[in-house]
């Protein structure tokens, strides 16, 4: 979404309102997940993160992504593209795999580390997008950007298991 937005309007107002989007989203999930974390053993979340990395992989890697038009910019304000950015991230992100990655992980780690690295990794990921909606997406299909994610939740499938594993071991 930073990515489509950042190609049609200004890039600061989106990459602002995104990142505050990521930092309410992700103390949510950090709240839950250590809510989740007193109730269930962590051998049990382990096995739960590993399936829904699993799924997430297999939904990226087997989704119908479709490219969309590119429609011509329209001028809107700073602070109501910010604002809107915020809406439009909260919406869609909220209950998404992302912070159920988040809350799966901040269940059974530290719960402020896990909140600190999945907001930098969400920051960091936003500037991308941003970047990329500026300069790459033109060049770059999305089907590709979207192949590549899920390979890459398959891989935390594989570790999320591994150590699911162990504990069982344990």
């Amino acid at each position: 979404m930073c990515m489509m937005l950042a190609a049609r309007y200004r890039p600061l107002p989106v990459a602002t309102g995104a990142v505050l989007s990521f930092v309410l989203l992700n103390g949510l999930a950090i709240l839950l997940g250590a809510a989740i974390a007193k109730l269930i053993q962590p051998q049990y979340i382990s096995i739960i993160v590993a399936l829904l990395f699993f799924a997430f992989g297999l939904h990226a890697l087997f989704a119908d992504t479709q490219e969309e038009d590119s429609q011509k910019p329209t001028s809107i304000s700073a602070k109501r593209l910010l604002l809107t950015t915020f809406m439009l991230i909260t919406v869609a992100e909220f209950g998404d795999k992302t912070q159920l990655a988040v809350i799966a992980l901040g269940s059974s780690e530290q719960p402020l580390s896990i909140f600190i690295g999945a907001t930098l990794a969400l920051i960091t990921t936003t500037f991308l997008g941003v970047w990329a909606g500026q300069k790459l997406l033109k060049k770059i299909p999305m089907v590709l950007v979207t192949k590549l994610s899920g390979l890459f939740f398959i891989l935390l499938a594989i570790v999320a298991t591994i150590k699911a594993i162990s504990l069982f071991i344990d």
